[in-house]
């Protein structure tokens, strides 16, 4: 075929006026192969894990009472073994009392881990935390013995009870069913539980069965048999499919994250590819004009370099799938410790081909327009083209094969997405993102085209380069200017942020939560936090556990939620009664309160978050039913509530009627507020009185708020930077497309008689005011997407934050003035006599 043979010839010439067409190329596909890939080892390590994640091929879970004698018979009767695992938060205290800390406890039995292995430290044995010496023994976290600075042997009161620190344990095998941690793991015998005295009626414990089935049983069979048996026993049922939810959406969302900011250096990279693909024909233009004269069609010039654009893109995708197949490979090992599950190594098809068609599409979408150009204008015209460059538009048909492309690249990003809305929200903004920053770019070059001419020739030079034809301003501001938008967004959203956390630390916050409270101790409790010197107030309300289990009669497993609340209908919920509406943290906008001498027991009321509401398609008067210790409560929506979660006071989702919930077995909360100097006292005074009461410090929770956040902060900040190489691979693009042109312009101001400083300094504010420009558009952009989430998102309280903006210009300039520079030195140092020759 003569289009075949014509590019191959053309192709020997090797890869120049190309390398940035594939360095773009190869940046975004290895960034989306790279995402995917680590994504599906870690989600081969879910699925290669589950059972030890999980704890067995089923775990039952119960909130706040353990299973009947009845329904732990029929488990043992129906598996081949059980193993009762007991969850919760206590005060871990000193012997002698001088040091305290809280501590998430776990009561393991003798068939702990059913899969997998507790991995101790010093060759100790879970068997060897028998009773000695009027003490159990313990296994703990080695941070636990790092922050209270503990040694082997040491003792520690938890509750009524007296252990032995008898070791340390480096992996817990079932982690993946704990959602938070609020202090270090502490193991302990079940059969030291009762001497505790920590199991009480309404106390916040977590029961977990792990059933161990025969191999080869029906689980989806097995679990229907167990709730037939057992209706609305009120246990939540996880098999080996949701092993590990926390972790699973943990993935599944920075995934998503990671595949969008890949897909976002491609769309940039696809700016450098349209610019080197322009810069390629605007070379061949003479001998493109030469085949026409010579009776080429159109479709035969399209095929010639379409062919060359298609092979140099196939050598880009290779290189990127080689990079970000291998990426795995390098990254695990480094961040072995940080992942969540052990990721499983190897070959994973299908991130591959994906990232292969986006880096394909996104090929197509941004060569065809100069090809169509270069294929489609005549031979004359073309000529003409050397001197004075025209514009040419694509016609009908292939107008109709770029929409196609591009709707199959949106297409694409959609329908493999985990959260399709997520990713066209994000691919609406992109192409929003992309056309604003050109209309921009646009608008900044007719502003410095009709700029009176400044008198220094230097300034006058390098505003005319922002506007003269064929200048790299919009292909910079475009391709530069959206990792800039991301970088600034992620730097104001963080510093918003952070400035959100630091100022409940100066008092919006209660320095306390005290949880667990015996109903027989609140007036106690009540009567030693009266009697502290120093507190300035203190709330406490009455708390049990409750799962929703259908919303307006719809069960929730037939409800699909929106992700702001999906948390709300996950497991169990923290609820409460009261005869009287909340003073502080909510409002009531919709509907009113119930009596305070309210008593109809047949009739349950409720009052409910209003954004939840209107989330969940809630209104007044629909009925929620709630599973409460086994027992399913229908309640009436009565009224809404507009809940402030920004206080960290104490807030519910639902608050009831007196009644039903009123008389089942709960426990009390509590928060104070005092001056940071009184809290160690106040802490000590109150866990020495009520041994069963634990203390959560929220500063020290806000305090890893604060570290997480500044943690994303600087991943996101990382990942942005991906976005910011593929523009300044872009705008080193347009810099060596654009040599050509600096060497004629420079030798012609050499016989005008400037200067080579003068020519340098020229080019390098030319390059400085476009880094300045695009710094500005990205600044406005980046700050009005960071305000929308601030504001209308995360609902919180907006700020400028200079810092991000002061980063935007940095490295702006540093980008673009380094690349002018680097790309100008070398068009300076050409003498002006063999270029006047014609040489």
């Amino acid at each position: 075929m003569v289009s075949a043979r014509i590019a191959r010839r053309e192709l020997r010439g090797g890869l120049k006026g190309f390398r940035v067409f594939v360095a773009c190329l190869a940046l975004g596909v290895a960034a989306i192969a790279g995402v995917g890939s680590l994504a599906s080892a870690i989600e081969a390590g879910l699925k290669a894990d589950g059972r030890v994640l999980l704890g067995g091929d089923i775990d039952l879970r119960l909130t706040h009472v353990a299973a009947a004698p009845n329904k732990l018979e029929w488990l043992r009767a129906n598996s081949e073994q059980v193993s009762q695992v007991v969850e919760m938060r206590a005060m871990a205290i000193r012997a002698d009392g001088t040091d305290r800390h809280l501590i998430e406890l776990k009561t393991v039995d003798e068939a702990y881990p059913l899969y997998g292995k507790l991995v101790l430290e010093d060759g100790v044995s879970l068997n060897e935390l028998d009773k000695r010496d009027g003490a159990w023994g313990l296994i703990a976290a080695p941070q636990l013995v790092e922050r209270m600075g503990l040694s082997k042997g040491d003792r520690l009161k938890i509750g009524e009870a007296t252990f032995d620190l008898r070791g340390t344990f480096l992996s817990e095998p079932d982690k993946g069913t704990q959602a938070f941690d609020l202090g270090p793991r502490v193991f302990i015998p079940r059969a030291a539980l009762a001497e505790t005295q920590l199991e009480q009626p309404g106390s916040l414990i977590r029961y977990h069965y792990r059933i161990a089935l025969a191999p080869g049983t029906d689980v989806a069979a097995w679990t229907e048999q167990l709730n037939t048996t057992f209706p609305g026993a009120g246990w939540r049922v996880r098999a080996l499919d949701d092993a590990a939810p926390n972790i699973q959406r943990f993935v599944d969302r920075v995934g998503l994250f990671l595949t969008l900011v890949g897909l976002t250096a491609l769309l940039v990279g696809g700016v450098g590819v349209g610019n080197a693909v322009r810069a390629f024909l605007n070379q061949r233009t003479a001998t493109i004009a030469t085949l026409k004269c010579l009776g080429a069609s159109s479709s035969t010039i399209f095929s010639i370099y379409m062919l060359q654009v298609g092979a140099l893109a196939i050598v880009g995708i290779i290189a990127g799938l080689i990079i970000g197949g291998a990426g795995p490979a390098l990254i695990i090992p480094l961040l072995a410790d940080r992942l969540p599950v052990e990721a499983r190594m190897g070959l994973y098809p299908f991130p591959l081909i994906l990232a292969a068609a986006f880096g394909l599409l996104t090929t197509l979408v941004f060569a065809l327009c100069p090809l169509a150009k270069a294929s489609n204008l005549p031979a004359a015209t073309l000529f003409r083209d050397l001197l004075n460059p025209v514009m040419g538009r694509p016609g009908p048909r292939m107008a109709i094969a770029l929409s196609l492309c591009a709707i199959a690249l949106v297409g694409l990003a959609v329908l493999t997405a985990d959260q399709p809305l997520v990713a066209l929200a994000f691919c609406g903004g992109a192409v929003g993102t992309l056309l604003a920053f050109r209309a921009a770019a646009s608008g900044a070059m007719t502003l410095a085209r009709r700029l009176p001419r400044a008198r220094n020739i230097r300034i006058a030079l390098a505003v005319a380069n922002l506007h003269r034809p064929g200048a790299p301003t919009a292909s910079v501001v475009v391709s530069l200017g959206l990792g800039l938008t991301v970088l600034i967004a992620v730097a104001m959203i963080e510093g918003n942020l952070s400035k959100q956390v630091s100022e409940t630390f100066r008092g919006e916050a209660p320095g306390f939560y005290f949880i667990d409270i015996q109903p027989d101790q609140i007036d106690d409790f009540r009567t030693d936090l009266d009697n502290f010197n120093g507190l300035d107030r203190y709330d406490t309300v009455p708390m049990l556990r409750g799962r929703i289990t259908a919303l307006a009669g719809v069960p929730v497993e037939q409800i699909e939620p929106p992700s702001e609340v999906a948390w709300i209908l996950r497991g169990d919920r923290g609820i409460t009664w009261s005869r009287t509406p909340p003073i502080q943290g909510s409002e009531i906008v919709e509907g009113d309160w119930w009596p305070e001498d309210y008593s109809d027991a047949s009739r349950t009321l409720v009052s409910f978050d209003a954004e939840a509401a209107e989330l969940l398609n809630l209104k007044i008067g629909d009925k929620i039913t709630v599973n409460v210790l086994g027992r399913e409560i229908e309640a009436e929506i009565s009224n809404l509530r507009d809940i402030d979660w920004t206080t960290l006071g104490i807030n519910f989702v639902m608050i009831f009627s007196p009644g039903v919930i009123e008389s089942a077995p709960q426990m009390y909360i509590a928060t104070a507020y005092l001056p940071a100097d009184r809290e160690v006292a106040l802490e000590q005074e109150l866990t020495d009185q009520f041994p069963n009461v634990s203390a959560i410090r929220v500063k020290e929770v806000l305090e890893g708020v604060d570290k997480i956040l500044k943690d994303l902060g600087t991943a996101v900040t990382a990942i942005a930077g991906i976005a910011i190489l593929a523009g300044i691979l872009v705008l080193a693009g347009a810099v060596a497309a654009g040599h050509n042109r600096r060497i004629y312009e420079s030798v012609v101001l050499k016989v005008l008689g400037a200067t080579r400083r003068d020519i340098l300094i020229a080019y390098l504010l030319e390059f400085g005011l476009l880094g300045l420009m695009t710094a500005v558009i990205a600044g406005v952009v980046g700050g009005i997407a960071a305000y929308v989430v601030i504001e209308f998102v995360m609902q919180a309280e907006w700020i400028f934050v200079p810092e991000a903006a002061a980063l935007t210009v940095v490295v702006a300039l540093i980008a673009t003035v380094s690349m002018g520079f680097v790309g100008t030195w070398s068009a300076l140092g050409k003498k002006a006599a063999p270029l006047m020759r014609n040489e």
